[in-house]
């Protein structure tokens, strides 16, 4: 079996060639970063026009890397949610336009899902049961993985995500997009010892990082003019520290003895260095990719020719 996998459900468009077993014959990924740099963030609309652009291209690399043609597809999976809904509509209709062509099962898969999956590929091929945390820029969450074809929320952000974190303190600190990069690379300069930022206590197994964002701001506003570029590697080492912390603290509540981290966020130096008997996500498949999409297909229902011609993208999970 081959399932194409495509995700565009915020700035980078993909498309991959997946197995029935998990191999990845081919993994493509467009960035949009330096498009979104100049703002500091990923505008949606900019972001839908973007994928637009590069769905078909992506797509026809993907195929080619992998050595095949639409008459090796058994299936189309898609993200269907959650993301930018002007960004998932593009990958949604692209993947209703091949799949209707051919006549192909149209897999919808839930983005957060794909991330999980990601364990799920070879060569990890990761086995549940297993806690599993989710870290990007859009979400952060303790899972409960109980079986390959979902998962159970043991507790989640209460306002900004792990990722988001990171980007509005990269904005912060004068550093570039995305933050949760500029801030690993510079906080190897610094000494996380020599501020203390907070880490918040909330209720059960949730998140948050609002006040750690806030705090990060007013030790910025609080430097004498000329100092921060000075105080900038202490800075970034310092809340890194914090966020890394913040996650740690609430896997080692759960006491699971079985610990898996995927996302953006997994692909952080400190935090994989603070987890190290832990399943980690490789590095490629961290960030938003259609090889995790394609996996999560694997475990998902898939919907037959017509009657997924209906099928609509969801901004929320």
């Amino acid at each position: 079996m081959m399932i194409l996998g495509i995700e565009t459900s915020c700035d980078e468009t993909a498309a991959a060639l997946v197995t029935g077993n998990g191999e990845i014959r081919s993994n493509v990924v467009a960035s949009q970063a330096e498009l979104h740099a100049r703002f500091g963030g990923v505008v949606p609309e900019v972001a839908a026009r973007r994928h637009l652009e590069l769905v078909a291209p992506v797509v026809r690399e993907a195929l080619g890397d992998a050595g095949a043609t639409l008459d090796d597809i058994d299936a189309v999976a898609v993200t269907a949610r959650p993301g930018l809904i002007g960004a998932l509509l593009v990958g949604v209709s692209a993947a209703k336009a091949l799949a209707w062509a051919r006549r192909l099962p149209l897999i919808a898969v839930n983005h957060l899902h794909g991330h999980v999956a990601s364990l799920y590929l070879r060569p990890l091929d990761l086995d549940p049961p297993f806690t599993c945390l989710l870290a990007s820029g859009g979400h952060t969450m303790l899972l409960d993985v109980q079986e390959r074809g979902g998962y159970r929320v043991l507790g989640t952000t209460l306002d900004d995500a792990a990722g988001e974190a990171f980007d509005k303190g990269a904005r912060l600190l004068g550093l570039g997009y995305p933050g949760g990069k500029a801030i690993d690379e510079l906080a190897r300069h610094g000494d996380p010892s020599a501020y203390d930022f907070p880490v918040a206590r909330v209720p059960g197994l949730d998140f948050s990082f609002s006040g750690l964002k806030t705090s990060l701001l007013y030790r910025v506003r609080d430097l004498p003019a000329g100092e921060l570029e000075a105080r900038r590697a202490d800075l970034a080492a310092a809340y890194q520290r914090a966020i890394v912390r913040a996650l740690v603290q609430r896997i080692e509540a759960v006491g699971a003895e079985r610990i898996a981290v995927v996302g953006g966020v997994a692909a952080n130096s400190e935090l994989r260095a603070a987890l190290p008997d832990a399943a980690l996500a490789p590095l490629p498949l961290c960030t938003d990719n259609a090889a995790m999409i394609a996996s999560a297909g694997r475990y998902t229902e898939p919907s037959v020719y017509p009657d997924y011609l209906s099928l609509d993208a969801r901004a929320t999970a």
